[in-house]
């Protein structure tokens, strides 16, 4: 059985709530368990910091013994350098995944640190990119 997790970054816990036209109105924990009944067959764990370190400390602590990482730093990605780096110490594979298309919003939102480490971004299908991102790993 393969192992995966879920790591959302600040604001995420928000979803369901928070910008409705961007992000839908779906929470991420009823989600999670249309994720789990979708892959019977894989662990799904899940992880959400608003706090970056703790988002570090969470690569850090699964990224030598999980099969798969899906990252969805949020606000993160465009300014953590640590996060971006803690994705490179590592050497568990992370897929970097964005509910939105970053490209289609503002500027600063077109740079990721994580994009370079990461071994693949999915980013513009809303919740659907999660689904893309654990399919990526069977």
């Amino acid at each position: 059985m393969k192992k995966l997790i879920i790591i959302n970054g600040p604001n995420l816990n928000l979803l369901g709530k928070r910008e409705p036209t961007i992000y839908g109105n779906l929470t991420f924990e009823n989600f999670l368990e249309t994720l789990k009944q979708r892959f019977p067959d894989v662990e799904i764990d899940f992880f959400q910091s608003n706090i970056e370190g703790e988002l570090i400390d969470k690569l850090h602590e699964v990224g030598f013994s999980y099969d798969g990482i899906v990252l969805n730093a949020g606000a993160y990605t465009h300014t953590s350098v640590g996060i971006g780096d803690a994705v490179k110490a590592i050497e568990t594979k992370v897929v970097e995944v964005h509910i939105s298309n970053t490209f289609g919003r503002e500027a600063f939102r077109h740079q990721s640190y994580i994009s370079p480490n990461a071994s693949g971004v999915i980013l513009g299908f809303g919740l659907q990119s999660y689904e893309l991102a654990i399919q990526s790993f069977l």
